[in-house]
């Protein structure tokens, strides 16, 4: 089997394709489709989503203070910018404790730069992401359906 090069997120909006970047984060671009690939994001939803900044996932119980089972990721942080369609790390103020949880970028948020790990940019479907429901959490919070990797 190759390596997995796209991520592909089918939304309660829409299909969105993510280029994986594992010459950035190869620990990072693994973990992303190792979870993906067992069905971990299958109806996770974004409970964080700030309109202008970023929408926020990849908690299973939605909270935003939980992750996978699978050991806390050492920072690959690297001088990739943070625009609008970057996917990255979410993380607590500890550098070394990404899990499972990601962002994407709606807007340009370059003073992440350095700080979080970049693993991907989306190259198609962005205003699925862009009509995701927005708050902190969103009253009706958007969700994953299904994600995939492909080849």
């Amino acid at each position: 089997m190759s390596e997995p090069t796209k991520l592909v997120m089918t939304l309660d909006t829409g299909d969105v394709h993510i280029q994986l970047r594992p010459d950035l984060a190869p620990k990072h671009v693994e973990r992303i489709a190792t979870l993906a690939d067992e069905g971990f994001y299958d109806g996770v939803i974004f409970h964080r989503v700030i309109d202008g900044f970023m929408a926020q996932g990849g908690d299973p119980t939605g909270t935003g203070m939980s992750g996978s089972k699978l050991p806390n990721l050492p920072a690959e942080f690297s001088r990739e910018p943070h625009v609008r369609g970057v996917c990255s790390m979410a993380r607590t103020m500890d550098p070394n404790s990404a899990n499972s949880q990601f962002f994407i970028c709606l807007d340009d948020a370059t003073f992440l730069d350095g700080q979080y790990t970049v693993w991907g940019v989306v190259t198609e479907g962005m205003e699925h992401v862009d009509a995701l429901p927005k708050g902190e959490p969103p009253r009706e919070p958007g969700k994953i359906v299904k994600a995939r990797t492909e080849a």
